[in-house]
Order: C-alpha cells, then structure tokens, then sequence
C-alpha cells in the first residue's frame, strides 16, 4: 500500500493515502488519479470503491467524508526526483501489512479495507479528526 505524509513541516507522522479535493466538474477518480499523479508521479487505474470514511471534529463545525478506491498502478516506481507541485507532501512509502500495523495511519480502518476487502465497500463512521 502506498501511503504519504503531508503535514507541513514535518509536524506529524501520520500517513494516509495519496487524495485530496476535487475540482468542480470532474468524476471522483478523475480527481483521485489527478491527485496521485500530483503527489506521488503515479498513474493508476481507479478500480471499485472500497471505504467510505467519515471525519469529524466534535468541537468545531468540521465533517470531512472520504471515499476510498482500489488503484492499479499504470507506472512503475515513483521517481525520485518527484516533487508535489502544491509542496504539501512530502514522504511516500510503499508499506506492507506488518508494517501498517505499527504506523501512525488514518482511517483507522485502513488496513482491514486493503487486505481483509469483500468486495462490497465498507462505511467508518464519524472518525474524530487528528490535530
């Protein structure tokens, strides 16, 4: 699994997977592979939806919701000179289950979802948010 850390400054060690917003008038995996081209160099293939994530804030008006798809990769090997163009990641690593276990990742159901997946997509709800 590939995961990323976009904390400015090097401020958290918390990965997740390469995402972000969308752009107006574009499907979800329009954005998701436009996303991790920009975050990583990647191509992919946006397969099935697999989670849907809800993140919240009990002490603000914040409520996020994620979408998680299955990717194939289209291209081999992030290059190493590959620099997001927004400058807001700045790790990625490719992570085996034993070493998901022991990181710091959100959605905490991250790893259930990448191995332990039936097909049908699965729903965590109202995650508290990290700050």
């Amino acid at each position: 699994m590939l995961l990323v850390n976009a904390w400015p400054g090097h401020q958290s060690n918390l990965l997740c997977a390469p995402g972000g917003g969308v752009e107006l008038h574009q499907s979800l995996p329009e954005n998701l592979k436009r996303e991790i081209f920009e975050e990583t160099g990647l191509e992919v293939e946006v397969g099935d939806a697999v989670l849907i994530n809800e993140f919240h804030d009990p002490e603000r008006e914040f409520h996020q919701v994620d979408v998680y798809f299955r990717c194939t990769l289209l291209s081999i090997g992030i290059p190493a000179d590959w620099t997001d163009p927004e400058g807001i990641v700045h790790t990625r690593k490719w992570v085996t289950r034993e070493e998901l276990a022991v990181l710091n990742v959100k959605p905490d159901s991250l790893a259930e979802v990448v191995w332990d997946h039936d097909g049908s997509a699965a729903y965590d709800p109202l995650e508290p948010i990290v700050r």
